[in-house]
């Protein structure tokens, strides 16, 4: 974790399982920590929850500092895999009590077994969009539990990825991993100023489809077929600004009717998403 506890980590990159009761372990304290996003951008590592997780983001490459499981997990089998694989990738193992997992994950009934893994974005300039694919662009995302359904739903819909533009709320914190069932460590994410994302908009030459109340294309109308797509998603209160609605090549609204005036952000975009793949989408699963 931090740098101060380099040496509890070389004795047990041979294999050596470390026991971990006590709450004031400094280890403890260090995962703990990083449900504060200061922490998190210090260390550049996250966490997440449940064995799951840890097998999909082990397989698919993502870098493991630590492997957290409760005592009731000792011995099955898929838990001593990810942990052999946690030292093979010079890992810390630790293996510890309910209070303590309870405490790490701030949850009185907690998964059994916690990741910590280094963060990863995709850089903006390595984004090179192809005919046929489609990336979600969210303006100022706030909601940490509606940026990790959008990222779940991107990867159900086949997105090439998801583009955090301006400040928006961390997809590494705990709420937005949660949100995410996994997601995350399928779906590239990458972040932006709004002056590099209109740049490579220009660049990348895709076709940008914004959500916009003042929208005057029905959003089953439009042609998805042929450039790579990008949505462009508003914030949460505010919408899309004008610098971002002027560039784009289409603003489209979602038809309502009820006396609800706005959709959640993370149904719109899922809306959104299916329509402009579905020309792609097959019911088994294949594009």
């Amino acid at each position: 974790m931090s740098e101060r506890h380099e040496h509890d980590r070389g004795p047990h990159r041979v294999g050596q399982v470390k026991e971990v009761t006590s709450l004031a372990n400094p280890i403890v304290k260090d995962i703990k920590a990083l449900a504060q996003k200061k922490t998190r951008d210090e260390t550049k590592t996250f966490m997440a929850e449940g064995l799951k997780l840890v097998i999909d983001a082990l397989e698919l490459g993502w870098a493991i500092r630590t492997l957290v499981y409760a005592k009731a997990a000792k011995g099955k089998p898929q838990v001593e895999q990810v942990a052999a694989k946690t030292f093979a990738r010079g890992g810390l193992v630790l293996e510890v009590s309910e209070k303590v997992m309870s405490a790490i994950t701030r949850r009185d009934n907690p998964q059994m077994v916690v990741g910590v893994f280094e963060q990863r974005y995709t850089p903006l300039k390595d984004l090179r969009p192809d005919a046929g694919e489609t990336y979600v662009a969210l303006d100022r995302v706030r909601d940490p539990g509606n940026l990790g359904t959008i990222i779940r739903t991107a990867d159900a819909a086949g997105a090439s990825g998801v583009i955090l533009v301006g400040d928006t709320t961390d997809p590494f914190s705990l709420e937005t991993v949660r949100a995410t069932m996994g997601s995350v460590f399928a779906m590239p994410v990458t972040r932006a100023s709004v002056a590099d994302f209109l740049r490579w908009k220009k660049e990348a030459g895709v076709k940008l489809v914004a959500t916009h109340l003042a929208g005057a294309v029905d959003y089953r109308t439009i042609d998805y077929k042929g450039r790579p797509v990008v949505l462009l998603m508003g914030n949460e209160q505010a919408g899309i600004p004008d610098e971002l609605a002027h560039a784009a090549d289409a603003l489209a609204r979602i038809p309502q009717a009820g006396r609800a005036d706005s959709l959640n952000l993370a149904i719109a975009t899922g809306i959104m998403l299916f329509e402009a793949r579905r020309h792609l989408l097959s019911l088994d699963g294949s594009e």
